[in-house]
């Protein structure tokens, strides 16, 4: 029988034994359901945990990627009225991958996810946007470079084309082509295993059908949401654009 399997984080963040994998597994799914079901106070909690362990332990790579990984999403739930608090969180996911790109310049997940913060904070920072988008673009060119057809980096990719892209363009497009293969790629990869970063499916999912319901599609808009609904049944955002969806 193989040595018990390590998991994707451990391989590309660092060592990790199966016990470790399982924690880094269910860390995971804590981190997302609170994310989908917007309990910020949860995400709050898990920051405050993982910030504690990786205090204890700063060696501790995968434990430093799942902090990362729950700023993000507190950043991504504090968005709507609180900003500040949210420049905050995508900053210290930012600072956080920092030592894990220090120890693994070739991690993928971890290029990902700071790529992911720095779009996050453009949003946020008027006056440093053009520089923190170079520094996103740059993470994630550099992924892509490692790893094509790495759903999350396609994913976000489609993101970046289809911003500010004005209908029926060619850059609209482009974006449009991106995002339907990163729902395939999240289709073709499993959603629950816990030797992957278990983050993107839904979104994806959701992200394309609501580019579908823009485009007029709204039986392809419909097949999608009920995707990421499948992904994630406490997905508030899809719940709440397939009730509309419904409504005449």
């Amino acid at each position: 029988m193989r040595i018990a399997r390590l998991t994707l984080l451990a391989i590309m963040l660092g060592a990790a034994d199966a016990p470790e994998a399982q924690e880094g597994g269910d860390t995971q799914a804590r981190i997302e359901y609170a994310y989908q079901t917007e309990d910020a106070n949860s995400l709050a909690n898990l920051v405050q945990n993982l910030t504690t362990q990786v205090k204890n332990d700063p060696q501790d790579i995968n434990a430093r990627y799942h902090l990362a990984h729950a700023q993000y999403r507190f950043g991504q739930a504090s968005h709507e009225g609180r900003a500040r608090g949210a420049e905050a969180a995508f900053g210290d996911c930012i600072d956080e991958l920092k030592p894990v790109l220090d120890k693994n310049a070739g991690s993928v997940e971890a290029m990902v996810l700071q790529s992911a913060c720095y779009a996050a904070l453009a949003d946020l920072k008027s006056l440093e946007a053009v520089l923190l988008r170079a520094r996103a673009a740059d993470r994630l060119r550099a992924a892509l470079k490692l790893e094509p057809r790495n759903p999350r980096a396609v994913l976000l990719l489609a993101i970046q084309d289809m911003r500010g892209a004005k209908p029926g363009s060619a850059e609209s497009q482009k974006g449009f082509v991106q995002l339907q293969t990163a729902a395939q790629l999240f289709e073709q990869s499993s959603g629950t295993q816990i030797d992957a970063p278990g983050w993107g499916h839904a979104e994806a999912y959701l992200t394309l059908g609501r580019e579908l319901r823009a485009r007029g599609d709204h039986l392809g808009a419909r097949n999608w949401i009920e995707k990421a609904l499948i992904a994630a049944p406490d997905y508030k955002p899809a719940q709440r654009q397939l009730a509309s969806l419904a409504k005449p």
